[in-house]
């Protein structure tokens, strides 16, 4: 499934649109844990628009109620919403929500992990 490498390759946000409001960027960022059927996945998400997981460094966005993660040369957008410690993301290519949890904030990116290059929003999976 592409959400297991995609957003849960996750979370896919640089300064997007005016639309980008501060604390929804804010409230996405952090160390989050998905249960996926191949197992447990933990997610880094920071405020420099770089998210981890595994091996895996992907860009993301934020704008309004919608989270853009960037894989290759598009985007793959999904719905979210944050309440609490729990992160539930719909839509794009899930057949179902799925929920991450908060568990810290989110440690920082090596320096020797560049943070890929952002595909044109024009590009949009959904």
């Amino acid at each position: 499934m592409r959400i297991q490498t995609g957003i849960v390759v996750l979370l896919a946000l640089v300064a997007a649109p005016a639309a980008v409001t501060q604390s929804s960027t804010n409230s996405v960022v952090g160390t989050w844990r998905a249960e996926m059927p191949d197992g447990t996945r933990e997610i880094i998400v920071r405020a420099d628009s770089s998210a981890s997981f595994g091996d895996e460094t992907v860009r993301w966005r934020v704008v309004a109620d919608s989270i853009f993660i960037a894989l290759g040369d598009e985007w793959l957008v999904y719905t979210f919403r944050v309440r609490a410690r729990e992160l539930t993301l719909s839509g794009g290519d899930l057949e179902e929500p799925i929920t991450l949890i908060r568990t810290g904030p989110a440690t920082a990116r090596p320096e020797n992990v560049p943070i890929p290059p952002a595909p044109p929003m024009d590009r949009r999976a959904t």
